[in-house]
């Protein structure tokens, strides 16, 4: 069994970076949507036996209570950026026990139950670390370990897939690295939102499918993002790669 932990940022200053598309109401609609994706997929996931949400949201209690989560402020962690919350908070949730650990990003809309399962199922066969990069390699959307394969240090940012690799591997704990389409698309650029709004249509019917697939402000941004180019997203464990 696993515990899951997703920071979630302010929902009202989510995804700055699509200002130009979105309108402030839209793009926290679009951030609550692709979050409720992601808790719905953890909470009926049979091998996840808890959730715990870290956010100053003022509807975080809400919408953990919706999909039986914990919610745990990030000042009741600390204030040293995202990092040091997920450090704080992994460290607090591995003392209650010995489960396997999920840290992932709350901007997953393609996140499936295959996804989870596959990752867990590396992680129990392999131990160590299992990362679960960006579409690009570059990045980390997903961590899994136990205490004794817990990184040192959380380098989520820039090229994190990397540093999280080779500090592992410096501690001499296992790497797996998996590229699933599932996992390899978090949402922060236009090209991110072209990507999606692509592959939505062909998933369940879940929040983010339902904000923009068939409705009018999917119609607009599927205009506004006619010029953008496309994105391949990864073949499902088309890339791995494990190193000691």
């Amino acid at each position: 069994m696993a515990q899951a932990l997703v920071p979630l940022k302010d929902l009202v200053q989510a995804k700055s970076r699509l200002a130009g598309l979105l309108r402030p109401s839209e793009r926290r609609a679009l951030a609550q949507a692709m979050a409720e994706d992601v808790l719905n997929v953890l909470a009926n996931h049979v091998n996840v036996a808890g959730i715990t949400l870290v956010s100053d949201d003022p509807g975080a209690g809400l919408l953990a209570q919706k999909y039986g989560a914990d919610c745990w402020s990030e000042s009741s962690l600390g204030d040293g950026g995202l990092n040091s919350l997920i450090q704080s908070a992994s460290e607090r949730l591995l003392a209650a026990g010995n489960e396997t650990l999920l840290v992932l990003h709350a901007d997953l809309p393609l996140l499936t139950p295959e996804d989870i399962s596959e990752v867990l199922h590396t992680q129990s066969e392999l131990g160590g670390l299992i990362i679960g990069s960006d579409r690009h390699g570059r990045g980390t959307n997903l961590l899994a370990f136990d205490a004794a394969s817990m990184p040192a240090r959380f380098c989520f940012g820039a090229d994190s897939c990397q540093a999280h690799a080779a500090d592992a591997r410096n501690a001499g704990v296992t790497v797996e690295i998996l590229q699933r389409s599932g996992i390899g698309v978090d949402v922060d650029e236009a090209q991110d939102l072209k990507t999606i709004m692509e592959c939505l249509p062909l998933c369940d019917q879940g929040h983010t499918a339902q904000l923009l697939c068939d409705t009018e402000l999917g119609a607009r941004l599927t205009l506004a993002l006619a010029t953008v180019p496309g994105d391949a997203i990864p073949v499902d464990d088309a890339n791995r790669g494990m190193s000691h």
